[in-house]
């Protein structure tokens, strides 16, 4: 909760924009590549270099293919079947597969089919799909932070696509941000629906809480608008202070559930960017022993939550309250142990150290690999962090 992404789309946003921006905030395009090479998707290759609109520098990326698609006509279920097998985490799939589905359920509403009666056309080709499954590698390389956005400008005139010559902003575009605040300025097509999507589902169109910029970022368009700069920034910073923020708890009580099926179901939980889960013994009516099931998320995540709680569980309800939370400012140092580096988890108030934890999955793999006690390996984490003070 204290990593804090906020977006500009001063120039527009399309997918590979936010991918541009991504890599010149830091992201290693080496490590943004590679969970996308298992998608079975045609040959293509990530191009970067450095451009520059109206004196601002930045980066800009292309998704360069071997040859062509002839016809990159694909229908939802065989997106949702392509990333389903690919090697993207849990929380990746998932946050992609509500890009492609925010874009397929408007396309079905504007052409007046079902959603799996949609061919996704120039959302359905390969450098789409490497767009928008790399927008979630990429979150996830920078920690999944909070996304927030400022309204982006739509533009205006015709372009030509599939379908023939429509307006712009484009029918898929403008119903994607149908009920979020946007801009109607600018010439020419500012944001795609790729970009859309992607703002849609993942950031908050609301001013970023108060932060401390560490990084920013410039991803750089292919077009050179004459009135603004086709770029998209982004910065990436931290949470000034604790904060108190709302939250949303979600539980169900289950009696007829397995510790097996408890067990995965919390892992399922926390992979799809749960906060926290647990399981707690309960005793329920007619004396029934039985078990709680608790999530803690953000409000956004709560759907994702409860479909995974109905799909996963034996429970027949959900129910929800909102709760008020007060974190700490968090960054991760590392530091040398005798066996191999570690992370160490750092809780801050007002600037204070409160808290100072090894991260238990660092030690237990220098644990493992260097065959010593899990505890002699935090100990002197612990030992060498605060030897760094």
């Amino acid at each position: 909760m204290s990593r804090v992404l906020f977006l500009e789309p001063v120039g527009g946003v399309a997918g590979d924009m936010f991918l541009a921006a991504a890599l010149d905030l830091g992201v290693d395009v080496a490590a943004l590549e590679a969970p996308l090479r298992s998608l079975s998707v045609p040959g293509w290759r990530l191009s970067t270099s450095r451009a520059e609109r109206h004196a601002i520098g930045g980066t800009h990326l292309d998704v360069v293919l071997e040859a062509p698609e002839e016809h990159p006509h694909r229908r939802y279920r065989d997106i949702d079947a392509l990333i389903a097998a690919s090697g993207l985490s849990p929380r990746a799939k998932d946050t992609a597969l509500r890009v492609f589905r925010a874009i397929g359920e408007v396309e079905a509403k504007i052409h007046g089919v079902t959603l799996d009666d949609i061919h996704f056309h120039e959302v359905g080709a390969v450098d789409s799909i490497v767009d928008i499954c790399g927008a979630a590698v990429a979150l996830e390389l920078l920690g999944w932070p909070e996304v927030f956005t400022t309204p982006p400008p739509l533009g205006s005139g015709t372009i030509r696509i599939a379908h023939g010559t429509v307006p712009v902003p484009v029918p898929a575009t403008l119903e994607l941000l149908k009920d979020r605040p946007v801009r109607f300025e600018g010439r020419g097509e500012l944001t795609t629906p790729t970009g859309a999507a992607l703002l849609k589902v993942l950031a908050d169109f609301a001013p970023p809480p108060e932060l401390i910029v560490e990084r920013i970022g410039y991803g750089v368009g292919t077009k050179d608008w004459p009135d603004r700069a086709n770029v998209l920034r982004a910065s990436l910073g931290r949470r000034s202070t604790d904060t108190t923020s709302t939250l949303t708890v979600l539980e169900c009580n289950v009696d007829d559930a397995s510790p097996q099926l408890l067990g995965a179901l919390v892992q399922t939980l926390l992979d799809l960017g749960a906060l926290d889960a647990w399981v707690a013994p309960v005793v329920m009516k007619k004396g029934r022993p039985g078990h709680l099931v608790g999530v803690l998320c953000e409000p956004k995540a709560r759907a994702v939550m409860v479909e995974a709680l109905l799909r996963e569980s034996t429970s027949l309800g959900v129910r929800e309250h909102q709760v008020s939370r007060t974190a700490l400012e968090r960054r991760f140092d590392t530091v040398e142990t005798p066996w191999g580096s570690v992370q160490v988890k750092v809780g801050l108030r007002n600037g204070a150290v409160v808290n100072v934890a090894p991260e238990f999955e660092d030690c237990r793999r220098v644990a493992q690999a260097a065959r010593v006690p899990l505890k002699d390996v935090q100990q002197q984490a612990l030992v060498a962090w605060y030897s760094k003070r």
